[in-house]
């Protein structure tokens, strides 16, 4: 409490050194009691660096935290739009900039041809970058109507094999159909069975390079 009293009662400049140690109590004296500022508290002693370190981290390794590989490649991906933007903003300000003190230069010196001409070449330039614009769109335009036609010829050319596809799909379930009536079937198996029998074939034949049959055994 004595303290606290001796350092609201310190003004800047010096102060009479018996009312000090009297207010401070026994100990050393400084000289000057400054205003209260944070040279005037006592602080604890910092290790320099020098010091080892404590034992208790003296084993300890300091790693990196660790990083999200996709989180980095978008906050990268959006570190790079945002100087892209900052960057043309300042050129578009820059730009500004520069154009109202050359407006401003020209004017100040009296030049009014050269304003003159310089806004017609900025009309000009004006007219040229709607000029080029519209020849953009208009190609871009037509490379759209383009795509769609081929995009366009490409799904006929689809279709048209589908549907050639499914024809001769058709074409072999026909087939197949009537295939089927002469299939073997359990109801039909004795019936074959006895036409087989009745009519007998004799696959025991020679032919010759051409395919004509030349020798054939008579069946027993």
């Amino acid at each position: 409490a004595a303290m606290l009293r001796a350092l609201r009662r310190c003004r800047p400049g010096p102060v009479p050194l018996p009312a000090l140690a009297a207010a401070l109590g026994p100990g050393p004296v400084p000289g000057l009691c400054p205003g209260w500022s944070p040279r005037a508290v006592p602080a604890r002693g910092r290790k320099t660096r020098h010091d080892p370190p404590a034992k208790s981290k003296a084993g300890r390794v300091k790693l990196p935290p660790p990083v999200d590989p996709e989180e980095l490649l978008v906050v990268l991906e959006r570190y790079r739009q945002h100087r892209l933007v900052l960057s043309a903003l300042r050129a578009e300000f820059r730009a500004e900039v520069l154009q109202k003190k050359r407006e401003e230069r020209l004017a100040a010196e009296g030049s009014v041809e050269e304003l003159e001409e310089h806004r017609r070449l900025m009309a000009w330039n004006d007219e040229e970058n709607a000029r080029q614009r519209a020849r953009r769109e208009e190609r871009a335009r037509k490379e759209e109507e383009e795509q769609k036609r081929r995009k366009l010829e490409i799904a006929e050319k689809q279709a048209k094999k589908m549907e050639a596809f499914m024809e001769e799909k058709e074409k072999e379930v026909l087939q197949l159909q009537e295939e089927a009536k002469n299939f073997i079937t359990p109801e039909n198996l004795e019936a074959r069975i006895q036409e087989c029998l009745d009519s007998p074939r004799n696959y025991n034949f020679a032919i010759d390079r051409d395919g004509r049959i030349v020798k054939r055994t008579v069946l027993s």
